[in-house]
């Protein structure tokens, strides 16, 4: 199986900017195992999105877009369980 390539937006490595140094590198490995498997076990797809999905990385949470016909992963937001979906 190929794998994906993840992609940030700009506004995403904003939110890595106001996450805790010692939360980074976790939040950041979890994204980079997407590329092998974008849907591990775990995973959530979000109602009303045909192809956006949610991984908990401790109290933080992952939303990510698979975008399966050119192989890419684009990372749409990382923040605190309690802001994410604000």
């Amino acid at each position: 199986m190929a794998s994906y390539a993840i992609t940030w937006r700009k506004s995403t490595k904003k939110d890595l900017r106001k996450i805790r140094p010692d939360e980074i590198p976790g939040i950041i490995e979890a994204v980079e195992a997407l590329a092998e498997n974008p849907l591990p076990d775990g995973c959530t797809k979000l109602a009303g999105s045909q192809h956006i999905y949610r991984i908990r990385v401790g109290d933080y949470r992952v939303i990510y877009e698979v975008i399966g016909r050119v192989l890419i992963i684009e990372v749409i937001r990382v923040a605190h369980r309690k802001e994410v979906y604000r």
